[in-house]
C-alpha cells in the first residue's frame, strides 16, 4: 500500500490545467531557438507511429508547439542521417565514425524518439529484456550473432539489408534477421539513431552512442528515479498513474522512488487522488500566449485518457483500429486546442492540394473561429491551398465554419 505524505500545497483545477499546458509547451512563448530538438529535450519522449494523414505523429508534435516547422528540418532534427549501405568492395573495411546523434529510438511510453542523453536511464529496461525468459519469436542457434557480426563488418543497415524484414506473411511475420536485430535493439547491443525511407537503420550501440553515455552503470532505482523526475517535469503536475504512464513504469516502481525524485506532493481540486508537481512548475504562475492548433492523437498532452478527461473534460480515443461502422469521430480525429481548452476535433485527409475535413466536431459556437484558424494553418503547413469541409456534427455551425474559413 502506498503511503503518501500530506500535501501542503493545494492547487485549483485551473492552476493544474495551466501548469500542464506550460509543461507541455502550449502556454507561453516556445523556445524557437531550440527548435525541434528543443521540443524533444523538453518533452523527453516523442511517440512514433506508422499512420500518416496530414503528417506522421513525430512531425505533428513539434508543429503543434512551434507552428509551421519544415518537414525535412523535423526529420533532420531527430535523426542523424546514417551513411549509405557500403558497397561490396568496402564490406571488409571498418565503418567510419558516425557523427554524434541527437536521439535514439526505444520503448518508452510506446515506440518513441528519445534524447540521446536519456540512454543511461533505460538501463533498467534493457536489463529486464535480457532477463526475459520467453519471446514470441524463436531464433535458431547463431542467428543473433550473425546479425551482430554483419553490423560490425558492414556498418549501419536496415532490416532489408540484413536479409529481409519479413517472411512474406502477415505484418508480424518477421524474418529471422528482423527478429534478431529487434531483440538486439531491446537488449541495447544495437541502436536505431536514424531512418531511411521510414525504415529503421540499425547500428552497434558501442559505435553509435557517445562514449560518455554508453553505460548501464545506473541501478534500477536510479534509472526509475530519474525517469519519474523527468516525467513529472514534462507533465507539470500528475497523479501516480499519470507520471508512471509517461515512460510506462509500473506503479510499484513509481512508489519506490517518488519520495527521492524531487517532485512535490500536492492536492488538486476535483482530482480525488494524490498528485505530485514539478517544483519549477510551482515556482511561478503559468502565464503567456496559448497555442491554437490541432493535436496528434499520439501527443503527450493527451496520452493518458483518464488524465485528459480529468484536466480538460474531454474524452479522447484513437479510432484508427476501430471498425469503420463503429467510429464516432473518425479514423484519425485530431483534437482542437485553443485558449488552453479542448474545443472539438476534426478527422482530416488530403486530396491533392486540398485538406479535407471529413468530420468536424465543435463544442459550441466559440469553437468555430479556432477550428477555422487551425485548419488553415495545418493546410498551409502541408502544402494545401484549399480546405473542404464534408461533415459538421453540429449542422447549425456549418455555415459559420465555412464563413470563418473564407474570412481568413
Amino acid at each position: 500500500m502506498t503511503i503518501v505524505p500530506p500535501a501542503a500545497i493545494e492547487l485549483s483545477a485551473d492552476e493544474a490545467r495551466r501548469m500542464a499546458l506550460r509543461a507541455q509547451g502550449f502556454l507561453g512563448a516556445p523556445d524557437r531557438r531550440g527548435g525541434v530538438r528543443g521540443v524533444l529535450r523538453h518533452l523527453g519522449a516523442v511517440q512514433l507511429d506508422t499512420i500518416s494523414v496530414l503528417a506522421r505523429s513525430h512531425e505533428l508534435i513539434p508543429y503543434a508547439r512551434l507552428g509551421a516547422v519544415g518537414r525535412k528540418a523535423c526529420e533532420d532534427a531527430y535523426w542523424t542521417p546514417a551513411p549509405a549501405a557500403p558497397s561490396a568492395s568496402t564490406e571488409a573495411m571498418a565503418p567510419a565514425a558516425a557523427p554524434r546523434p541527437h536521439a535514439f529510438e526505444y520503448w518508452s511510453h510506446a515506440a518513441c524518439v528519445l534524447p540521446v542523453e536519456e540512454w543511461p536511464h533505460f538501463a533498467f529496461r534493457r536489463r529486464a529484456y535480457r532477463a526475459r525468459p520467453q519471446w514470441s519469436h524463436d531464433l535458431t542457434d547463431g542467428a543473433y550473432d550473425t546479425v551482430i557480426k554483419q553490423l560490425r563488418t558492414e556498418g549501419p543497415l536496415t532490416a532489408t539489408e540484413l536479409g529481409g524484414a519479413k517472411n512474406g506473411g502477415l505484418w508480424w511475420d518477421w524474418s529471422e534477421a528482423k527478429v534478431a536485430v529487434e531483440r538486439a535493439l531491446m537488449f541495447g547491443e544495437v541502436v536505431c539513431t536514424g531512418r531511411r525511407s521510414w525504415k529503421r537503420v540499425y547500428d552497434l550501440a558501442e559505435r553509435a552512442i557517445p562514449d560518455d553515455l554508453l553505460h548501464d552503470s545506473f541501478d534500477d532505482a536510479e534509472c526509475l528515479r530519474r525517469l519519474v523526475r523527468l516525467a513529472g517535469r514534462a507533465l507539470g503536475v500528475g497523479t501516480r498513474a499519470d507520471i508512471a504512464d509517461y515512460h510506462r513504469v509500473r506503479g510499484e516502481q513509481f512508489d519506490a522512488v517518488v519520495a527521492d525524485s524531487g517532485l512535490v506532493p500536492v492536492s488538486v481540486e476535483g482530482w480525488g487522488k494524490p498528485a505530485w508537481a514539478d517544483p519549477e512548475a510551482l515556482a511561478s504562475v503559468p502565464r503567456g500566449r496559448h497555442r491554437t492548433t490541432l493535436l496528434s492523437p499520439f501527443d503527450s498532452l493527451i496520452w493518458e485518457r483518464a488524465r485528459t478527461e480529468r484536466i480538460f473534460g474531454f474524452t479522447h480515443r484513437l479510432e484508427a483500429y476501430v471498425p469503420k461502422p463503429k467510429r464516432v469521430y473518425g479514423y484519425f480525429a485530431m483534437p482542437l486546442l485553443s485558449g488552453g481548452r479542448l474545443l472539438g476535433r476534426v478527422d482530416p485527409a488530403r486530396e491533392g492540394k486540398t485538406l479535407v475535413a471529413k468530420q468536424v466536431s465543435l463544442h459550441g459556437p466559440k469553437a468555430v473561429a479556432p477550428m477555422a484558424e487551425a485548419l488553415r494553418e495545418a493546410a498551409e503547413w502541408v502544402g494545401c491551398t484549399d480546405v473542404r469541409v464534408e461533415r459538421v456534427d453540429a449542422p447549425d455551425l456549418r455555415d459559420a465554419l465555412a464563413k470563418a474559413l473564407t474570412a481568413g
